[in-house]
């Protein structure tokens, strides 16, 4: 087989929100240069992403050269927002993680709560290298993350993607697929490779980066959201409940860490340096069931 390569590239700056897709990104130790170091929350300070406003899959976010933003959805004049004074933080509620972040602003604030309807507020991550802790169940000492829902990067196959679309096909809702990769919100695509080969990889090198496999990714609804229209359906939820379980949990996709700093760019081979051993495998393999 063919060495696989890198197929796509995302960047987010804010979370659950669009981006996107550059030919090269810089490798951070807490993830893609300029991905997801801005999100919103609620006036408990708890996040607020797509699981509870699908609407935000319509809303832009680009990135400009000195870090700032520039804001877009629909109904909604562009707003440009620069990056916040590091002088006060408030409290940012993520998965039940408390985190310091630093206001946007009330012109960021006022944007998007009259685009959702409800009140909130824009933060921005100012220091990565310290905010935020992965989880120390999969992480080393001392490793970080941005924004994201737990770990730096998240990486798909296209091959993986084609194969879950086949078992859409032939399941209950055939008329939702195929999907495309935007329903997982990746940062990183690979192609040529198995389907499912992720499942066991242990160590793998984009370019001249290398990155340590977490864990499995588990999916939620907003996987279910159309991100160019915001509409919910029933897939690819259904489809992993029956073919992609790891416990109770619906996965598709790995979590990685760097192991390391550098660019990595479209078309750079991906070279897999460790595979699971057996006994780690076998326990991080999905069932596979029969379709019903």
């Amino acid at each position: 087989m063919p060495t696989p390569v890198l197929q796509a590239l995302h960047i987010r700056p804010v979370k659950s929100l669009g981006g996107s897709s550059p030919v090269t990104a810089a490798v951070e130790p807490w993830g893609l240069a300029g991905d997801r170091r801005w999100m919103l929350i609620d006036t408990t300070a708890k996040v607020v992403t797509q699981r509870q406003h699908a609407r935000l899959a319509l809303a832009f976010a680009e990135q400009s050269q000195d870090g700032g933003l520039r804001l877009s959805a629909p109904g909604t004049e562009p707003l440009t927002v620069t990056v916040p004074e590091p002088a006060a933080t408030v409290p940012a509620e993520i998965f039940g993680t408390t985190v310091e972040a630093v206001p946007a602003g009330e012109a960021a604030d006022a944007w998007f709560s009259a685009y959702l309807g409800e009140a909130v507020r824009l933060v921005h991550l100012d220091d990565p290298a310290r905010r935020r802790p992965i989880d120390p169940v999969h992480a080393l000492p001392g490793e970080t993350v941005n924004f994201a829902d737990g770990y730096p990067l998240l990486v798909t196959s296209v091959s993986s993607l084609d194969a879950l679309n086949s078992l859409i096909a032939r399941g209950d809702h055939p008329d939702e697929g195929p999907l495309p990769m935007d329903r997982f919100r990746p940062t990183v695509v690979v192609e040529g490779t198995d389907p499912w080969d992720e499942d066991h990889w242990g160590r793998l090198a984009i370019g001249e980066v290398t990155f340590r496999v977490a864990k499995p990714c588990a999916r939620c609804v907003v996987t279910t959201t159309d991100q160019a229209t915001a509409r919910r359906g029933r897939e690819p939820l259904r489809t992993l409940a029956r073919h992609r379980l790891i416990g109770k949990k619906m996965v598709f996709g790995q979590n990685l860490v760097p192991e390391g700093t550098g660019a990595i760019r479209v078309g750079d081979p991906v070279r897999i340096l460790d595979r699971r051993p057996s006994s780690a495998r076998s326990s991080a393999q999905p069932s596979v069931r029969p379709s019903a």
